[in-house]
């Protein structure tokens, strides 16, 4: 009943390597941007906040629309890609992970701002007095202290770009072994005849990766927090 076969196989491995490097790339950008929007003010910030959170309220689809128009073959930064460094994102699992990237952005850094927001400013000025430079107190005082909040983005970016389908399949179609990750793999199991145990199974597993996340999370975290001062 719940053997599961190549395909599906192959679909949950692509869904986990999308879901991985749509966090691995977006972090660095997320962290910054979550650090700009709790610590500096300064002209469009409300701007920048706009455009961070607004695949929340977009349709997914329009969102892959945008990425087709930017990252298709003739597009501005497709065109650039391919022409300079040979490299096609469309149709393609990079261009999956980027639009699981770019899905899972605004939770990703609304969680590691929340948790910037609760760092005293005072422990970094006190840090940066004794001499320490912003890059040193930022990655031995902030970012430390902001842990919970980057553990919690991290994995609500990756639960999220596992669930991915609207924007995915808009930018980078449903092909088999290359774009066809675990929600494009259940619609497409819902379109034939008897494809409906085949659905279950790959939900079953969506849900047992999702809660994997989730536990771990919630480890590190408590591990973190009873962690004993030094």
């Amino acid at each position: 009943m719940f053997e599961l076969s190549d395909l599906e196989r192959e679909a949950i491995l692509l869904s986990l390597k999308v879901a991985f490097w749509a966090v691995a790339v977006s972090l660095p950008v997320g962290v910054a941007c979550a650090w700009l929007l709790s610590r500096k003010s300064f002209p469009g910030k409300s701007v920048l906040n706009g455009i961070v959170h607004l695949p929340l309220v977009l349709p997914p689809v329009v969102v892959g629309l945008i990425l087709l128009l930017l990252f298709g073959t003739t597009g501005p930064i497709g065109g650039f890609l391919k022409n300079v460094f040979g490299i096609t994102v469309i149709f393609t699992w990079k261009g999956a992970a980027v639009a699981a990237a770019i899905m899972a952005f605004p939770l990703m850094v609304r969680a590691i701002r929340l948790s910037l927001d609760t760092v005293d400013p005072g422990l970094e000025r006190a840090a940066r007095t004794l001499g320490a430079g912003p890059i040193r107190t930022f990655f031995t005082i902030t970012l430390p202290l902001a842990l919970p909040g980057l553990v919690t983005g991290i994995v609500l970016a990756f639960a999220r770009s596992l669930g991915e389908f609207g924007a995915t399949i808009t930018f980078v179609s449903n092909i088999p072994g290359e774009t066809r990750t675990l929600p494009l793999a259940i619609f497409s199991s819902l379109q034939v005849p008897d494809g409906e145990a085949v659905a279950i199974r790959l939900a079953v597993v969506s849900v047992i990766l999702a809660f994997a996340a989730l536990i771990a999370s919630e480890l590190l975290v408590r591990r973190h927090e009873h962690r004993p001062e030094t």
